[in-house]
């Protein structure tokens, strides 16, 4: 039955198991959603013995940045994952700023895109459509009873690649790895979900392999009564788990998340772990050009990409700006610049969601930044406002230019400077490390989203920060989840980002850096539960050990936090008395 019945050879019938079987034999939600046949999984399996089956290539110019050393190396790991988990996350853990990138992005984004044609082995839970109304049982299917972290994703904007339907549990299972290496979760203890809602890629829908739904994906009411169903079934035997939304698309996101936030412990990593990591590192990236973090209220910011992870980042620095400088609100919305596809957007854009209309600009204002025009290019923007930060978020390749980056560096005269280009994979960064130095002559103050290679420069070598969420959503989701804290607030997000610039090191600074090392991020972790579970607790959030824990002061805290944390070790599996 269920888990062990799918680990069974002889009784396993993978992806075949008709519905009736899935019922009765709790495997529903355990399996993809598509039902095949012996005659198609024969078909797999010839196709493959007469040659190797044919995957979008690593080096694939829409993935970007992938190899195919990378793409083996991957192999290498999910066969290790799949035979022994405590070496898989020993091995992690050892070599994690080698291998973050593997199980992680941007090897993830080749991954998705190949999902349906790596699928081996079922991993995480799978609900659908045709699962309406039976979720609140099919939750029951899943073994474990105490899960700590649930990361979900329908599938409909996979980093910058687009609907990939329930190809995209790769991205779930990649974050939950990191959950376990980087915050110390019990591998065991979490479950990547896919909730396949159909697809609009017509070319997935029409491939005889793809495990997921063949229909358009389902909108409006009918969508959200579905996602409610899941979040009520899991959140019912689940109560003290973290749910992550991950790369739900645009027009879904920020509504999921206001519809949860205050009721249940949700967040959404795309919005709000972009928006503490780029806060953050621009906290960091001040401290490196020798000035405070209070600085932040005195920059001028434009940012390319106005969707809910672009305008995620703008509102969180726009809070650091409030706090930092006692702005209000509006007056610190003044500072930010925000540009589309449409060119920079102003108050007379119709129909602007309102997380982006309180950040428009009014055509035709004159200020000291000159004449405000709708529509304006980037290259306008940056020769009028003259910006000391730069931030990319938009997916769309290489929109910094040497003519806009050339013409950031020369407006900068009092300060170095700041380009964040934090879309992903690599093929959607607005422009490389390399650019961005060589344009500024090695003035730049540079952080990406996806990793880049160092840049040898007018004898020296620079070190790429690279402005990776997974120095927040760990210690973040740890410290939610050992606090009890039953709603993630953006208070503590806040804090989260003002504490990671206090853990770079004079070496950080010295080599120009906007983050620190990841080669400590399980400490980087602990710290950042601590000061998330002290944030929560001024708003009376903290229950259970972790409240007992923090009355007796950091020190005992730390103490709870780090030996709460999952480290890799075997256990004796046969009791042997003392004596023998």
């Amino acid at each position: 039955m269920g888990v062990d019945l799918l680990h069974d050879p002889w009784s396993n019938k993978g992806t075949a198991f008709p519905a009736s079987e899935r019922d009765r034999l709790r495997v529903r939600g355990l399996l993809p959603p598509a039902i095949t046949n012996l005659d198609l999984q024969t078909r797999r399996f010839m196709e493959e013995w007469e040659k190797p089956r044919e995957l979008i290539p690593p080096e694939d110019v829409k993935l970007g940045g992938v190899t195919t050393e990378m793409a083996r190396r991957w192999f290498l790991l999910q066969n290790l994952q799949d035979r022994n988990e405590t070496l898989f996350y020993k091995v992690l853990n050892d070599n994690f700023v080698e291998m973050a990138p593997i199980v992680y992005t941007p090897t993830v984004g080749w991954v998705c895109v190949n999902y349906h044609k790596l699928y081996r082995r079922p991993r995480g839970m799978y609900f659908s459509v045709e699962d309406r109304g039976q979720m609140a049982s099919m939750v029951y299917n899943w073994p474990q009873n105490d899960v700590a972290a649930i990361v979900v994703t329908d599938g409909s904007r996979i980093l910058g690649l687009g609907d990939l339907g329930v190809n995209g549990l790769g991205i779930p299972i990649g974050k939950l790895d990191l959950y376990c290496a980087a915050a110390g979760f019990t591998p065991n203890k979490v479950l990547p979900v896919v909730i396949d809602v159909g697809t609009n890629n017509q070319e997935l829908r029409d491939d005889p392999f793809y495990y997921g739904l063949r229909q358009p994906r389902i909108q409006g009411y009918e969508y959200y009564e579905l996602i409610d169903e899941f979040v009520t079934a899991v959140m019912a035997r689940w109560p003290n788990a973290v749910l992550q939304f991950e790369d739900f698309s645009t027009n879904h996101a920020l509504n999921l998340l206001n519809r949860y936030r205050d009721h249940h412990l949700v967040f959404n990593d795309d919005i709000q772990g972009t928006a503490a990591t780029a806060l953050a590192g621009l906290y960091g990236a001040l401290r490196s050009i020798g000035l405070p973090t209070s600085a932040i209220s005195k920059q001028r910011v434009v940012c390319v990409g106005a969707g809910s992870a672009g305008m995620g980042v703008v509102d969180m620095i726009a809070r650091g700006m409030e706090k930092a400088g006692g702005f209000s609100a509006d007056a610190a919305a003044r500072n930010f610049w925000i540009l589309n596809n449409e060119g920079l957007i102003t108050s007379d854009r119709p129909d602007l969601p309102s997380y982006v209309k309180k950040f428009a600009r009014n055509n035709g204002e004159s200020n000291a930044q000159g004449v405000e025009k709708d529509g304006e290019s980037l290259l306008e923007v940056v020769n009028r406002v003259k910006p000391t930060i730069l931030l990319g978020l938009a997916g769309a390749g290489r929109l910094f230019t040497k003519e806009v980056i050339t013409a950031m560096n020369k407006h900068c005269v009092d300060q170095r400077p700041i380009i964040f280009p934090m879309s992903n994979p690599t093929s959607k960064m607005e422009c490389t490390n390399d650019e961005a130095l060589r344009w500024t002559n090695g003035r730049v103050l540079f952080a990406s989203g996806s990793p880049q290679p160092p840049v040898s420069l007018k004898g020296h070598t620079w070190r790429t920060s690279q402005a990776n969420n997974m120095y927040i959503f760990p210690g973040v989701a740890l410290g939610a989840w050992l606090g009890e804290t039953r709603t993630i607030s953006e208070a503590m997000l806040m804090r989260a980002a003002e504490v990671l610039p206090t853990l770079m090191t004079a070496d950080d600074i010295n080599e120009n850096q906007a983050y620190p090392k990841l080669n400590n991020i399980r400490e980087i972790s602990a710290k950042i539960a601590l000061e998330v579970i002290k944030e929560a607790d001024k708003n009376g959030q903290v229950h259970g050990k972790a409240a007992v824990k923090l009355a007796l002061g950091d020190a005992a805290l730390m103490h709870y936090i780090k030996h709460s944390m999952y480290n890799p070790q075997y256990a004796s599996l046969v009791h042997r008395p003392e004596a023998v």
